[in-house]
């Protein structure tokens, strides 16, 4: 089975490209989904990352409220740093446990779609690399649209991300979310097919 490494920055349009993969009948293994779960009462993650960062995190029904823990997070690396630490060997667990039940099921195919694929280095387990692109502009201004942020706000989550220089560096595919759905889709169509077939795009 290959493994397909799907990632991009904040706002790129990286859930545009997983969405399409489901439509088209794809496992995806979808990372920000996985990290809801841990945060729910009683899983292990829980329990710590309230521990660590405080009750003040809680909502009134004593979930986590995100919103207040990215506040936190994303206005001090060191609290970022921190926040990953706990949480994503047990995100990576989960990810390869999936990876593990969809292979014994025979498919030729699955994604993990994960923001931080390069800063976790979960890309180890994968067999291609695909990145998502757009231009910085682009992304400020769909940050702001989608989130109800400032940019300032904006400016300062995509700066906690690996500079997508480097991503494009760690990359074996590029998919250039600038233009419209239908070139973003064909980039994914011709991927897939060299991902399934070797290489051949006939």
């Amino acid at each position: 089975m290959k493994i397909i490494g799907l990632t991009g920055g904040i706002a790129s349009g990286k859930s545009t490209v997983s969405n399409y993969l489901i439509l088209k009948g794809l496992d995806v293994i979808d990372a920000d989904l996985i990290s809801r779960e841990i945060y729910q009462i009683g899983e292990k993650a829980y329990k710590i990352v309230v521990d660590v960062f405080g009750k003040g995190i809680l909502n009134e029904d004593l979930t986590i409220n995100r919103k207040k823990l990215g506040q936190i997070v994303f206005s001090n690396n060191e609290q970022l740093k921190k926040l990953n630490e706990i949480t994503h060997p047990i995100i990576f667990e989960k990810i390869k446990k999936r990876v593990y039940e969809i292979n014994k099921m025979n498919k030729r195919v699955c994604i993990i779609d994960a923001a931080l694929l390069f800063e976790s280095n979960w890309y180890n387990i994968c067999d291609i690399k695909w990145l998502v692109y757009v231009d910085k502009i682009t992304q400020i201004k769909r940050l702001i649209e989608r989130d109800k942020i400032s940019e300032e706000d904006a400016v300062k989550r995509i700066s906690v991300q690996m500079p997508i220089e480097e991503k494009i560096k760690l990359a074996d595919f590029i998919i250039n979310n600038s233009g419209d759905l239908r070139y973003t889709y064909e980039q994914v169509d011709i991927l897939l097919n060299i991902a399934l077939n070797g290489g051949s795009n006939e």
